[in-house]
């Protein structure tokens, strides 16, 4: 069964690699070199062929006031002007060859650049909702276990009062060893709070939570086998919290297959939680990152800089595909994942997302 710590964020294996950023660099480093250096030569080309345009000028004036006896020295002149022109010529060519040639390499390394840090986004947002599928199927199986617990069946069975107590002290002793919790909460078939475990803190006992979507849903579960996976929401009995509620149903003498005698609902304590996931992302320093989990609604249900979690909407660009990157109007890149869920846990239509800003 599922561990008492709460999340395992080990290290990603998508993080970024500082020899690929250093390999990058240096590229773009010794092409703008490059570039530079050939541009420098040429100018000192057109320099030196300048010159020797002049030289041959003044010959060519010499020639002229030598006369007859200058005759042959002119065609010389004449010879190295037209040499000089012709290098010249060719130093252009060299520096635009040149530089459109280090221009498209530096296009094109930027282009790589950009796609590479994408895939990496779109796999570190994909570890994201990995990692809360993978602990929120943890909690499936633990509503579905401690549905069957007897403290609790022989409390919705008969809700004596001493039945109630036992069953209160049995909830306390799990959340003991089960830190990720809030509260549990056992309810008769008509919504009612019966039973608690921390009734010290939360005065639950007595109010009626039928009208909740996960009461109503958790009354309509086949067997014992099933279980009900609430969104994110605040919840008012519990000071406000944000919860992740997952509900089974308790079954006469325990078994999967018994009539249904009440419902068990365990209120994931999320906020810290998804905290820990989303800032445990190694985005790096450089990418001015926001990591984001968000719902099938695209509302925030968790978010690495704290804001905006259950009130603000993103706006996702999907185009029918479950991951993928995009930069958005204002030159913002945008990586996504769908949940892939986990073992029996299908997930509830939630993203991975990661916002880079421009």
């Amino acid at each position: 069964m599922s561990a008492a710590l709460g999340l395992k964020t080990k290290p990603t294996t998508t993080e970024p690699s500082d020899d690929d950023s250093d390999i990058s660099a240096l590229i773009n480093r010794l092409t703008a070199e490059v570039n530079q250096i050939a541009v420098d030569k040429t100018k000192s080309i057109q320099q030196i062929t300048n010159q020797m345009k002049m030289l041959a000028l003044n010959a060519l004036i010499e020639s002229s006031r030598a006369g007859a006896q200058g005759a042959g020295f002119a065609v010389v002149a004449q010879e190295v002007r037209g040499v000089g022109q012709q290098v010249e010529t060719i130093a252009r060519e060299l520096e635009t060859q040149l530089t459109k040639r280090t221009g498209d390499l530096v296009a094109s390394i930027d282009r790589m650049s950009q796609r590479s840090r994408g895939e990496r986004m779109m796999d570190l947002s994909l570890n994201a909702i990995e990692l809360i599928d993978r602990n929120l199927y943890e909690r499936t199986c633990d509503v579905r276990w401690w549905a069957t617990d007897s403290a609790l069946v022989d409390c919705a069975a008969s809700p004596a009062p001493a039945a109630v107590t036992y069953a209160s002290q049995r909830l306390g002793v799990i959340l003991g060893a089960y830190t990720v919790y809030l509260d549990l909460w056992l309810c008769d078939l008509d919504g009612n709070v019966i039973a608690n475990g921390r009734a010290d803190r939360f005065r639950v006992v007595g109010q009626n939570v039928a009208h909740t979507k996960w009461f109503r849903e958790a009354k309509t579960l086949r067997s014992g086998d099933d279980y009900v996976a609430g969104d994110v929401e605040n919840q008012q009995l519990l000071g406000n919290a944000q919860v992740a509620t997952y509900c089974a149903s308790v079954r006469a003498g325990g078994q999967a297959n018994g009539a249904p005698i009440g419902v068990l609902a365990i209120h994931f304590d999320w906020e810290p939680q998804a905290r820990a996931i989303v800032q445990g992302v190694r985005v790096g320093d450089n990418d001015k990152a926001r990591v984001l989990l968000v719902d099938s609604h695209f509302r925030v249900i968790a978010a690495s800089d704290g804001q905006g979690i259950l009130s603000e909407r993103i706006s996702l660009s999907l185009n029918g595909q479950r991951s993928g990157v995009y930069h958005d109007r204002s030159g913002t890149m945008i990586a996504f994942h769908a949940t892939p869920g986990y073992e029996t846990y299908r997930g509830l239509g939630w993203y991975g997302v990661i916002v880079c800003a421009a």
